[in-house]
């Protein structure tokens, strides 16, 4: 009797001993299979999202409700991860600080990549290939070509791409927040012009009166179309690399395609 007693608690020690192998095994599996990513978010089976929310079609709000291409694109990213998107809406000149203090997992903000950013934060690839757009006023007539502007006052976001561009053309620049503001900067003279995105314009125009004003879209050879991708901090290798193979998806499937002929009238995803 007592032999066939530790014969069950031996089997029943195996089959325990067992089940907790398989479930260690399984863990191990299903970390794999996420890549690990999960341990680099800032909260628990959430995607935090910084963005500004006043810069469409990108990301805005309309009738109080947070939207936008990029509103979008990353709800649609976060829900194939199983994640739930949070977006947090903040000032430009904060956004890019927050992620490296951790506020935020990634940045989807029409972030273009430039090597300064890329020596401190990460990139996914580009998810919009952005044309560039001269803006004056009609009654301008010193600037007809991009070399013009040399010299002249461009009305551009502190630290953003445009203002990159145009300082390296020799402009000096009139800091300008909201895209709205900055032309009526330029159609009230009090800017001589500015460089911006084709997409943000054409998005204005359906809405707003641009009477006063006239652009030019820049040519590839003039200036290359701004590779828009979404920033990671440098220790979320996992995360960028998962939302890179998200993102692959995406435009295989054509939702990104999709999501740009919804916003943008047409398809800016590809070069």
């Amino acid at each position: 009797m007592k032999i066939k007693r530790l014969r069950l608690l031996t089997l029943g020690l195996a089959v325990l001993a067992t089940g907790t192998l398989l479930t260690a095994c399984g863990s191990k599996q299903s970390s794999a299979n996420n890549g690990g990513y999960q341990s680099e978010l800032k909260q628990s089976k959430t995607l935090t999202i910084g963005l500004e929310g006043t810069y469409p079609p990108y990301s805005y709000r309309k009738n109080g409700k947070l939207t936008g291409f990029e509103v979008d694109l990353g709800k649609t990213v976060a829900k194939r991860l199983g994640l739930k998107a949070q977006f947090v809406p903040t000032k430009w000149d904060s956004l890019v600080a927050g992620l490296g203090s951790g506020k935020f997992d990634t940045v989807l903000n029409n972030i273009t990549q430039t090597p300064e950013r890329k020596k401190q934060y990460l990139f996914s690839t580009p998810y919009v290939y952005s044309k560039y757009v001269l803006i004056t006023a009609k009654k301008n007539t010193s600037i007809q070509k991009l070399s013009d502007v040399k010299g002249k006052k461009l009305a551009e976001g502190t630290g953003t791409d445009n203002a990159i561009v145009a300082k390296k053309l020799g402009a000096t620049i009139s800091p300008s927040g909201e895209f709205a503001t900055t032309l009526d900067l330029v159609k009230e003279g009090r800017a001589d012009a500015t460089i911006n995105a084709e997409s943000a314009l054409l998005t204005y125009k359906k809405s707003n009166d641009i009477q006063g004003l006239k652009y030019r879209v820049l040519t590839n050879q003039e200036q290359a179309p701004a590779k828009i991708s979404a920033l990671f901090n440098q220790k979320s290798p996992k995360l960028q690399a998962k939302f890179n193979r998200e993102l692959k998806q995406l435009r295989q499937d054509g939702t990104l395609k999709k999501l740009s002929v919804k916003y943008f009238g047409s398809d800016i995803t590809t070069k």
